[in-house]
């Protein structure tokens, strides 16, 4: 075996599966190259207090901004570094920025933005999540319906543009796009998600055959069950393959339903997701999104009439409630922060878990799910530490 560098040693390693006791991560360079119950003589150690977990890092699908920035507003490699950086307080080392609804000039700019990123090197990019503009005007939530859009010649192009520069998701409704759409996504490298959809359950079908492996945050902006039609949420929940992102806030979903979600889909296949706002990582009490002034009450952020307009939390903050009130063990709800999200982008041979051979993306955890420290690709950051 090749000499590490570092390690890192915990009273407890969460592998992304299982709990282990007493172990030390062996890293070099980016890469972890062993997980041992001593490390080698000579070898600079770094020892977690007692009682601290070390954990893969947390990947988050669904970040609209953070650190007083919104992706729609600034997509420059500065403004994404500050997202990444603020979410980065939080245990997530991996995330996709969000853009929510906008015109296709702005789409083409963010895609530019992200992949600009990218290639700067911004710790923890992974790549962009399109939430629209092809969406039902029934289901906007506190989308813009003046920039909601029909799918056209072109559009697919558009929006696979990043291409193999990072990871692309798209998130639409089955009933507004033409047949054949989500297919033609599919082959060009995205994933897609339903979401934002009024649809019965007739179009979701439909496209789960043109590929669409997944639905966005979960029983929010979607057509709920009823006794004859599944609606969004109902195909979700039943279709065994397909993953679900859920907003584990304390206002976006009971924690009846969250125990319901785990429960049908296991924590193999319902995964965390923050759908955070600029306000995480950011003191101020609001934000203004397309003219619309956002208020934030603790955590919580709406506009003027009361909707939901994403959330203030970090994914350390979702792991918490999840693990807490939402029926989940710890150990289930750090897998659907880490590991699930990972097999639903294509990254598990990578990154969700600790193990030789994977990138050295960790979290230190404290008591209360806290993040003391964070490492991507080895290279630690403390909170506190700036951007």
């Amino acid at each position: 075996m090749t000499p590490p560098d570092h390690a890192i040693a915990a009273e407890r390693v969460f592998d992304g599966e299982v709990f282990l006791d007493d172990r030390a991560v062996l890293l070099r360079g980016e890469r972890i190259i062993d997980v041992t119950t001593t490390p080698p003589p000579g070898v600079s150690v770094t020892r977690l207090p007692p009682g601290a977990i070390l954990a893969p890092g947390f990947i988050d699908a669904q970040v609209n901004g953070g650190g007083g920035v919104l992706l729609n507003d600034d997509g420059s490699v500065e403004g994404l570094r500050r997202i990444a950086a603020a979410h980065r307080l939080g245990g997530t080392t991996g995330l996709l920025a969000t853009l929510i609804t906008d015109t296709r000039p702005t789409i083409a700019r963010a895609i530019e933005g992200v992949a600009a990123a990218i290639q700067a090197g911004v710790p923890g990019l992974l790549g962009i999540h399109l939430e629209g503009p092809f969406l039902s005007p029934k289901r906007i939530g506190i989308h813009d319906p003046a920039r909601l859009a029909r799918f056209g010649e072109g559009d697919a192009a558009l929006l696979t543009a990043l291409g193999p520069r990072g990871i692309t998701l798209v998130t639409l409704a089955p009933e507004e796009v033409p047949p054949g759409a989500v297919a033609d996504l599919v082959a060009r490298g995205a994933r897609v998600c339903a979401g934002h959809t009024a649809d019965d359950g007739a179009a979701i079908r439909r496209v789960l055959g043109e590929g669409l492996t997944g639905f966005t945050h979960l029983f929010n902006a979607m057509s709920q069950i009823g006794p004859r039609e599944p609606g969004a949420v109902g195909v979700a929940l039943a279709e065994e393959g397909a993953f679900a992102g859920i907003i584990a806030d304390g206002h976006h979903v009971g924690d009846l339903q969250l125990r319901l979600a785990l429960r049908l889909k296991g924590a193999d296949r319902l995964m965390l997701v923050s759908d955070a706002m600029p306000p995480v990582g950011d003191v101020s009490d609001g934000f203004t999104l397309f003219g619309r002034r956002i208020r934030r009450d603790g955590n919580r952020l709406t506009g003027e009439d009361g909707t939901l307009a994403g959330a203030a939390i970090t994914m350390a903050e979702a792991v918490r409630h999840m693990s807490g009130r939402g029926g989940a063990s710890l150990g289930e709800a750090l897998a659907m922060a880490a590991l699930t999200p990972a097999r639903f982008l294509g990254l598990d041979h990578r990154l969700g878990r600790i193990a030789p051979g994977f990138s050295a993306d960790l979290v230190a955890l404290g008591p209360g799910v806290s993040v003391t420290e964070t490492w991507i690709g080895g290279v630690p950051t403390r909170p506190g530490d700036g951007t």
